[in-house]
This record gives C-alpha cells, structure tokens and sequence, in this order.
C-alpha cells in the first residue's frame, strides 16, 4: 500500500474513534430552521444561544438562577380516525418541574397563530425583557427545541439556554418531573 494510501486509512480510523466511544451523533447547524424530520441528531451548538447539559442545568436550578424554562414539546393530538364516543386519553407530558409547556411552537415553519401564541407568552413570561434567561428544551435529539431557541435569538432575546437531552436526559439523572398542561391559546 502506498504511503499516501496508509495516511488515508490512519485518517478513517481516526474519524471513526467518536462514533466508536460512544460519543453522540450531532448533525452541522444548518442557517435556517429544521422543516422536517425532528427526532434526529441535532447540532451540539445554537448560534446566539449557550447549550447546557444536564449536570449545568441541574446546577443552575439549585443555585437558584432565575431562568424561565421552556418546553416546546407537541402536543398529543386526537387520532382522527377514533370512532365517534370512543374515550380518548391522551398520554400525559411530564416536565421539568417549573417549567411552562408551549406546545407545537418548535416545528420549522410555525403558521401565524402558534408564532404569535408563542410571540405573546415570551413577552408575558419575560415581561417584555429581552435580557431575561429563557431555556427551552423538547426531548433527546429534538429539533424542536432547537427551532424555538433559534427563534427566540432572532426576535431579539439576548440571554437563550438551549437544553438538547430535554425531559430525557433529565429522566435518564433521576431528577423529577411533574405532569404539565399546555398554557392555553388564550393567554398570553
């Protein structure tokens, strides 16, 4: 084999020791939004925001860092094929305890209504301060929370966490959650 042939072998090997140790996937942070496929690797940075771990969030809540926690996770919605007086129960989200569930305000292109609903209750849970700490986070390897974290810099907030493990990551350390509900299309 030639020299130049061993270098590039030498060079795979190298590339493929991460993947081997079992570091995670991450995919490149792409300019605009994530349209499609949201349960995927996602980017180990957010541009405008600081990407926290489990541990650094875990920290930052006993120490009492005033952060406004965000989970943005869809949704259950109601099959459309249940038959007519058939019970649905949808199952119910559990989050990081103080946190405030704006569902369906992650996805790539969000129609007018989910971004002025998301819009409304950034300015209602900052009080119109562009500086407060907001955090969001969705589920482990979740564009969603990505997408509105990516938001929240663009419409001018200054002080964005972006936590990527979300509720599973959080699961996975044995911290708690608590049963959540979505705040209401009228609030806001």
């Amino acid at each position: 084999m030639t020299r130049l042939g061993n270098c590039l072998r030498v060079l795979l090997l190298l590339a493929a020791i991460p993947a081997a140790a079992g570091q995670p996937a991450t995919a490149p942070e792409p300019e605009g939004y994530r349209l499609d496929d949201f349960r995927a690797p996602v980017p180990a940075t957010l541009a405008g925001a600081t990407v926290v771990t489990t541990q650094t969030l875990s920290r930052m809540l006993d120490r009492g860092h005033d952060v406004i926690l965000i989970d943005v996770l869809p949704a259950p919605r109601k099959p459309p094929n249940l038959r007519p007086g058939a019970i649905w129960l949808p199952k119910k989200r559990r989050n990081i305890p103080g946190s405030i569930w704006l569902p369906n305000t992650g996805y790539g292109v969000l129609p007018t209504e989910e971004e002025d609903y998301l819009r409304r209750n950034l300015l209602r849970v900052t009080g119109g301060d562009s500086e407060r700490a907001l955090l969001f986070y969705c589920l482990a390897d979740c564009w969603m929370s990505w997408n509105a974290a990516k938001r929240a810099v663009s419409w001018g907030y200054t002080n964005v966490y972006w936590y990527p493990d979300g509720t599973d990551g959080w699961a996975d350390a044995g911290l708690p959650l608590q049963d959540s509900v979505p705040v209401p299309a009228g609030d806001g």
